[in-house]
């Protein structure tokens, strides 16, 4: 079928199988070009990792440092008449470029929440690899079910305390407008961190060290935002927020637990992107839009791929951290440096619906939205005919 773009709020229902792989090559390239990551990771999990920050660290690894890598994911496989989710495709071409450069890869579609999924992934790592020396946590879900009481958490995006009121972008018109968010009730904040606190991150760790496939100086990282003042309401000190808190209060917990292995946990800031997941973030696309105009002047802006491949070559693999005062990895520090937050800041009291074009890079922010879903890239002929129903390698059935 001929497959093209359909948006509905801040998702894209459709994927482009050929526009993913490209998007994927693209990914591959920047690493390549940049050489080999010395003392790079060799064994790595990534739970997380089809799109967004966790397939560009899966690419980071295996490109960068020929690591073998084991992916978690949860994503719908295409049928002959509908497409698969971009992330089934990502996978796709990912292991394709993988075997092709000798590089073992092997994934797991399902809920990777579950102590099934866990038991699954442990027995392939020892099986194939014995032991891993990475273990990147990097899901982004609404929802996660408690593998042992089997309750059902539901996240929400919500300020504490009070109800927020700022300028928003409607990412499908353009239009800047204003939007009041209403806090939290209930259990809602409860809600939100079991989902995306580090309960799971937690649950992992525990599983692969008592399984005895941590190896011996084994690094795990798990990803977070903090982002500019503009923004804490409805992230830093909202919902979110108190969710990333979490993770941070796991983070120095299983610090004491790798401590045996010689081992160590950290989380890393990255930078604001468009992900899937930020998408659906109100005020941030107006932020995100306003930043990728400053630091694309400044020559500084980076996407998911080098951001990770930063991260692995600069600081997890340099013996050069640079841990910020709570003893996490920053690399937001291009994104935060002051003469860039000024600027959007400045732009950010000005801009309105009439001069967003002139101060946002709201075709920056398209682009970047529609090429996660595989469309937008060069080389690709979206007009013809392409097979929805690709397999991915590692997985049969």
């Amino acid at each position: 079928m001929i497959i093209s773009p359909k948006i509905r709020g801040f998702i894209c229902t459709t994927a482009h199988p050929e526009g993913c792989a490209q998007h994927v090559a693209e990914q591959i390239a920047v690493v390549e070009k940049r050489g080999f990551i010395e003392n790079g990771p060799k064994r790595v999990l990534v739970i997380g990792s089809s799109t967004g920050y966790g397939l560009a660290s899966r690419i980071a690894a295996a490109f960068g440092s020929k690591a073998s890598t084991i992916g978690v994911f949860f994503e719908r496989p295409g049928e002959i008449d509908r497409p698969a989710t971009a992330g089934w495709y990502n996978t796709r071409a990912f292991e394709n470029a993988a075997t092709a450069a000798g590089l073992y890869a092997r994934s797991f579609n399902g809920d990777a929440f579950s102590n099934s999924v866990k038991s699954e992934v442990i027995a392939a790592i020892k099986e194939d690899l014995g032991q891993v020396d990475l273990v990147v946590y990097s899901l982004a879900s609404p929802r996660r079910t408690d593998p042992t009481s089997g309750e059902v958490y539901k996240s929400v995006l919500k300020p504490v305390g009070s109800s927020y009121t700022n300028k928003n972008l409607n990412t499908s018109t353009g239009v800047v407008n204003e939007i009041t968010i209403e806090p939290a009730e209930g259990d809602d904040v409860e809600q939100t961190i079991a989902v995306m606190g580090g309960a799971d991150w937690a649950l992992w760790m525990d599983a692969l060290l008592e399984a005895g496939v941590l190896a011996d100086g084994v690094k795990t990282v798990a990803y977070s935002y903090i982002g500019p003042e503009v923004t804490w309401p409805i992230y830093k000190n909202g919902t979110i927020g108190r969710a990333k808190e979490d993770l941070e209060n796991i983070q120095r917990a299983l610090d004491l637990k790798l401590a045996p292995l010689h081992g160590k946990a950290w989380v890393s800031v990255n930078k604001a992107l468009v992900t899937q997941a930020s998408s659906a973030i109100p005020v941030v696309p107006l932020y995100i839009s306003l930043l990728y105009q400053v630091m694309k002047a400044e020559g500084t802006h980076e996407d998911c791929i080098e951001q990770m491949d930063r991260l692995f070559r600069e600081r997890l693999y340099n013996n050069s951290p640079q841990p910020d005062e709570h003893g996490r990895i920053r690399v937001d520090d291009w994104e935060m440096a002051p003469q860039v937050q000024a600027l959007v800041d400045a732009r950010w009291k000005e801009v309105t619906t009439e001069n967003f074009t002139e101060l946002g890079d709201f075709e920056g922010y398209q682009s970047s939205f529609l090429r996660l879903f595989g469309f937008g890239l060069r080389g690709v002929d979206y007009s013809a005919d392409t097979d929805t129903s690709v397999g991915i390698p590692s997985i049969k059935g």
